[in-house]
């Protein structure tokens, strides 16, 4: 039986969240972190532990099958490779930055500027789309430091929280896009790991379901039963169990994590008493 060859990064802010995603999964990975391949005992999967910028060709090439990688670095590399599913995590932004001292945030003020980046080929063509003429510096290592020995005046790189420009005396000023991690496949995938590759999918939409939402139990009046179903929508229907203390009923059922608290305070003004959540492990629908 053919086996899916995933490639993850050797190390890097993805390792940890990747082999997390993959155990949620039911995936139990050997430790292999010093090995460049490793099988799967529970799953028709090989693991390949790759240097992040070497991933998107590996994917092109169909040297690995799918990989969990930053869509990010996707953009960068310019490949033709398919993005399947959005993951949620490692989420960063491709940003314009300036020393602080700039008190603009126009981008005109990159005209006939130097620029430091990692990430020549999306800097190259957003500055193209917004005709701005600028003076490209590709450097692999600390882009932030460029402005400070006064290699650039102004730098395009990863930003997450912002703390390592504030330490760097520098501040975001344009976003070129946003990024999170993604499971990308190659071009050309031979049906029976398509098939393997179908069900691996499943898992992951359940686990991101399952982090995604809430169990939530309440008890409520009888009366009050169809105007707190509405205000449930994530499953079909709440479930419905009388309780002991006549004209009451418990419901479950299920919320979304993004709009928890305001239908919580819904449920609170509709009557909804001894609210109790839950986390959910994984969720098949």
């Amino acid at each position: 039986m053919s086996k899916l060859k995933i490639a993850i990064q050797k190390s890097g802010r993805l390792y940890e969240d990747s082999l997390q995603l993959l155990k949620d999964c039911g995936i139990f990975v050997n430790n292999g972190k010093d090995q460049l391949k490793v099988s799967v005992d529970n799953f028709p999967m090989e693991i390949m532990y790759l240097r992040n910028s070497d991933i998107p060709q590996y994917l092109e090439d169909g040297v690995v099958d799918i990989a969990i990688v930053g869509e990010n670095l996707l953009v960068e590399k310019q490949k033709k490779i398919d993005i399947i599913q959005e993951l949620g995590f490692s989420k960063c932004r491709v940003s314009l930055a300036v020393p602080k001292e700039v008190e603009t945030n126009d981008l005109s003020y990159f005209q006939n500027k130097k620029i430091a980046t990692s990430y020549p080929n999306t800097l190259k063509e957003f500055l193209t789309k917004n005709n701005i003429s600028a003076d490209i510096h590709v450097i692999s290592g600390s882009v932030e430091i460029a402005p400070n020995i006064g290699l650039a005046d102004g730098i395009c790189d990863i930003v997450s929280s912002g703390s390592t420009l504030f330490k760097n005396g520098l501040r975001e000023t344009v976003t070129l896009l946003k990024s999170e991690a993604v499971l990308a496949k190659t071009p050309n995938l031979n049906q029976e790991k398509e098939l393997i590759l179908k069900k691996f999918l499943f898992r992951i939409q359940s686990v991101l379901k399952a982090k995604n939402s809430k169990y939530i139990l309440m008890n409520v009046p009888n009366v009050k039963i169809a105007d707190i179903s509405k205000i449930l929508p994530v499953l079909k229907s709440p479930t419905v169990i009388p309780l002991a203390e006549e004209g009451w009923s418990s419901i479950h059922s299920v919320i979304n994590e993004d709009r928890f608290w305001d239908v919580i305070d819904e449920l609170k003004e509709n009557g909804a008493q001894d609210i109790l959540i839950i986390p959910i492990d994984k969720m098949v629908i």
